[in-house]
């Protein structure tokens, strides 16, 4: 998954129940951008099941979306007696002012996030849960998602030596960076710059400029480990994350299955 799995200290995984279109479409990818390692989650029982294994997360319910308030509530309250859940971080998000629902709520819930009223002001809403997060040290120790790629993933490069291009596999990639292995030799030098990469995620191909910072052995592969320069185009760092937050996302849903 991430390096931030296991591990409080290197961020914690953010779930949204239920979100409405607006926040999935718009808040989450931003969300996303600000390199949060967020989930969406439309089924109650899969988010019992994922708070289970990664106690140390973020919740948000939409309590405006899909299930009433009585079982708002109830789930809720649920995820908070469990002993395996308990230390879960929850917080509402409401799509317009009530105060006696707002009341309501936080008379029987204890909401460590708060409750947020998200309208379609997107900046807005944004910096709002960003605010929230930073207070919950969602992203703990780390600035940057680092996502390890299974060996099955389409995820390749193809760097350009001596007229020809040579092709390795991904490991794992962010927006500072990535480490790869190849099938051969490479012949790459600590230091070497490299103007025209071509990176292959799934179907998406991107161009990038980067950097062979060095190499370690892991096994009998090689892993080369490439650094973006600061000229990378902030384009592309929007797909790479936008990559991240889709893979994540399937794994995910896979997991729970």
């Amino acid at each position: 998954m991430t390096e931030s799995e296991n591990d409080g200290q290197l961020g914690k995984k953010i779930f949204f129940l239920h979100p409405s279109a607006f926040v999935q479409n718009q808040i989450i990818s931003e969300l996303a951008q600000e390199e949060y390692e967020v989930y969406v989650l439309k089924d109650e029982k899969k988010l019992l099941k994922a708070l289970k294994h990664y106690p140390d997360s973020i919740f948000f319910a939409s309590i405006n979306e899909t299930m009433r308030e009585s079982a708002w509530i109830e789930l809720i309250q649920l995820i908070q007696k469990k002993p395996e859940t308990a230390s879960i971080d929850i917080g509402l998000i409401a799509s317009s002012h009530d105060e006696n629902t707002k009341r309501k709520y936080s008379t029987l819930l204890t909401l460590k996030c708060g409750y947020t009223v998200v309208k379609s002001d997107i900046a807005e809403a944004t910096k709002q849960l960003v605010m929230i997060l930073n207070n919950a040290n969602a992203k703990g120790r780390r600035k940057f998602i680092r996502m390890i790629i299974d060996k099955e993933t389409n995820a390749t490069i193809n760097l350009p030596m001596n007229g020809t291009f040579i092709t390795g596999h991904i490991k794992d990639i962010s927006v500072v960076g990535f480490s790869c292995v190849f099938p051969e030799d490479s012949g790459l030098k600590k230091n070497s710059l490299f103007e025209d990469m071509q990176i292959r995620l799934q179907a998406q191909l991107i161009k990038a400029e980067g950097i062979v910072f060095g190499s370690r052995k892991d096994g009998s592969e090689e892993n080369f480990v490439l650094l973006f320069t600061p000229r990378l185009d902030p384009a592309v760092r929007s797909k790479i994350r936008k990559y991240i937050q889709t893979y994540l996302q399937h794994k995910m849903d896979e997991e729970l299955k």
